[in-house]
C-alpha cells in the first residue's frame, strides 16, 4: 500500500428526455473513483445495454469519455472501467450523446470530489434462482437457445442445460466511521424481462440495486458489474401466463447481495492497480459456408411440408378428440365393440388414416418452428458478414482490463462472454475473488466456447470472432491476473 485509501461515489441520471416514452424507474451512469496515492482509478457503471457498438451508446462515447477524465482529472484512461449493465430497451434508453458524456463525466469528477478516507472488504454470496442458462443441449448434440424471436424447440428434443456462474462478487467500502460508502456486486445475468407495458426501466439489476440501497441507509450506492452473461436469461423469460416485471427478481438479487455484505470485514490496507492488454482477436471468415448450410437445412424442412392433408380448421377438433381418448377416439367405446361384434374395421381404418395425418400436421408445426430460427440466423449472419467487409480486416481489437483492489481482482472485456469461458477464467485464476466485467469498454458481440462453434445457437450466431478467440483470450487473461496477483 502506497498511501491512505481513498474512495468515492456520485451518479448522474441519463435516462431519455424524451416526452414520447414512458419511465418506469430512472437510470444512472454511477461512479466510483479510488486512489491510494500512486494509482487512482475509476469505475463507471452505466444503465445502458452497451457501451458502443449497438444500443444509445456510439462508439466514440468512450474515447471522448476517456480522454476528458484524463484531461480534467488527471486519471489515465486505462484506469477508466465504463460498463454497460445490458439492460435491454424497449426503444431509446438515455439522453442524447452529448448529454451522455456531460452526464457521465459529472458524475466522476463529484465522485472524485467526494473522496474520503475508506476501508475495503471482498466477500460472495450465491444466487440461482432466477437463472438458466438459456442455450439448451439437445439430443441430437447440437444447440438451441432460448430468445423471443424464436420458438423453444419440442421438449423431446432437450437433453440437458448449460452451465450457469451463480456467484454474486462482492465488493464493500466503509467511510472511516464504519458506514457503508459504496457496494460494488458482480452477477452474470441477462436483464430482459422489463417491466409491465414496455417502459422504461434499468431492469432487476436496477431494483437490487435499489434493495442494497435502501437496506444498508444513508447515501451507500450501489453499482453493479455484469458477469459472463452471453448465454443467460431469466427462468421465466418466456412466461406467458403473468405480466413481464423484473421488480420480484430485483429484489432476490438485492437480498442474496446483501447476504455477502454483511458477512464482509473491511481493511484499510489494500493492493490498488489496474493494468490491460489490447488484443487482436481473429473475425470468422466462414459466414458464407455456415449461411449455405442454413439454406440446405431450410430446403430440406420446406420438401418435408409436402403432402399434408389437413389444415388448422380441421387439425385443432381432430388433435383434441384423438388426446382426449387414443383408444377410441371416434365414438364411444360401444362403437367400437359393435364394429367389432359385427366384424367391421372401418372406425379403426379412419382411425389410423387421421392419427397418420396428425402426426404430419405436428410435424409441419415443428418444422415451421425450426424454419422460423433459420430466417433469424440467416439474417443475422448476412448483417455480419457485411460488418467484415466494412471492416476491411481479420482481426478485431479487444482491450482486457484487469483491476486488483485489495483481495479481488476484476477483469473487463468488450464482449458478451459465455458462461463456460467465465468460469475457466475463475477457475484457472490463484485469486478466491476474481470478478468478469463483460460489456465493458466497448461492444464486439458474443464470446462462445470454441467447442460451441459447430453446435449452432445463437450466440454462435451473432458471434463475429472465431474460434480460436477464446484461447488468445484466455491466455491473455492469465497474464493480467499473474501481473496483478502473483508479481505484487
Amino acid at each position: 500500500m502506497n498511501g491512505a485509501l481513498r474512495a468515492g461515489v456520485a451518479k448522474s441520471d441519463i435516462t431519455t428526455d424524451s416526452a414520447d416514452v414512458v419511465v418506469h424507474d430512472r437510470l444512472y451512469a454511477k461512479a466510483l473513483v479510488v486512489d491510494d496515492g500512486a494509482t487512482k482509478l475509476a469505475i463507471v457503471s452505466m444503465d445502458a445495454v452497451a457501451i458502443g457498438g449497438i444500443g444509445d451508446v456510439n462508439d466514440e462515447f468512450l474515447p471522448k469519455l476517456r480522454r476528458r477524465i484524463h484531461e480534467e482529472l488527471k486519471i489515465p484512461g486505462q484506469n477508466v472501467l465504463v460498463h454497460a449493465t445490458h439492460t435491454h430497451p424497449p426503444g431509446r434508453l438515455l439522453c442524447n450523446d452529448e448529454a451522455q458524456i456531460e452526464r457521465t463525466f459529472a458524475a466522476v469528477l463529484q465522485a472524485q470530489r467526494n473522496m474520503a478516507p475508506v476501508r475495503v472488504g471482498v466477500g460472495r454470496s450465491h444466487e440461482d434462482r432466477i437463472i438458466i442458462n438459456r442455450t439448451l443441449r439437445l439430443r441430437n448434440g447440437t444447440h438451441w437457445t432460448i430468445r423471443q424471436t424464436n420458438p423453444c424447440p419440442p421438449d423431446d428434443e432437450v437433453e440437458s442445460l448449460g452451465p450457469i456462474d451463480p456467484d454474486i462478487g462482492v465488493l464493500r467500502f466503509d467511510r472511516a466511521d464504519g458506514r457503508t460508502l459504496a457496494v460494488v456486486y458482480n452477477y452474470a445475468c441477462h436483464p430482459l424481462v422489463g417491466v409491465p407495458r414496455g417502459q422504461i426501466t434499468a431492469n432487476y439489476p436496477g431494483f437490487a440495486s435499489k434493495v442494497i440501497e435502501e437496506n444498508l441507509g444513508g447515501d451507500a450506492m450501489a453499482l453493479f458489474l455484469q458477469g459472463a452473461a452471453g448465454d443467460i436469461t431469466e427462468v421465466l423469460y418466456k412466461d406467458v401466463n403473468r405480466p413481464r416485471d423484473a421488480e420480484p427478481i430485483g429484489t432476490m438479487l438485492g437480498l442474496s447481495t446483501l447476504k455477502a455484505v454483511r458477512e464482509i470485514r473491511t481493511s484499510p490496507d489494500v493492493t490498488l492497480n489496474v493494468t490491460s492488454q489490447t488484443l487482436r482477436l481473429p473475425r470468422r471468415t466462414d459466414v458464407p459456408q455456415r449461411i449455405e448450410l442454413l439454406m440446405r437445412e431450410q430446403a430440406q424442412l420446406l420438401d418435408s411440408l409436402r403432402f399434408t392433408s389437413l389444415n388448422l380448421k380441421s387439425f385443432l377438433p381432430l388433435y383434441l378428440k384423438y388426446a382426449l381418448s387414443s383408444d377410441f377416439p371416434s365414438d364411444y367405446s360401444y362403437r367400437y365393440l359393435h364394429s367389432e361384434q359385427i366384424g367391421s374395421d372401418d372406425l379403426s381404418a379412419m382411425d389410423s388414416e387421421n392419427k397418420r395425418n396428425i402426426a404430419k400436421y405436428l410435424t409441419n408445426i415443428q418444422a415451421m418452428e425450426k424454419l422460423a430460427r433459420i430466417q433469424d440466423e440467416v439474417a443475422t449472419l448476412k448483417r455480419h458478414q457485411q460488418l467484415n467487409d466494412e471492416a476491411g480486416e481479420t482481426t478485431i481489437r479487444a482491450e482486457i482490463q484487469g483491476i486488483r483492489i485489495g483481495g479481488c481482482i476484476l477483469i473487463a472485456a468488450p464482449m458478451e462472454i459465455l458462461s463456460e469461458v467465465g468460469l475457466n477464467v475463475k477457475k484457472a485464476s490463484p485469486c478466491e475473488h476474481t470478478f468478469i466485467a463483460a460489456f465493458s469498454n466497448g461492444y464486439m458481440h458474443y464470446g462462445p466456447p470454441a467447442a460451441d462453434y459447430t453446435k449452432g445457437g445463437y450466440e454462435v450466431t451473432e458471434c463475429l470472432l472465431a474460434q480460436e478467440w477464446q484461447e488468445i483470450f484466455e491466455n491473455a487473461v492469465k497474464e493480467i491476473i499473474h501481473a496483478l496477483w502473483v508479481r505484487v
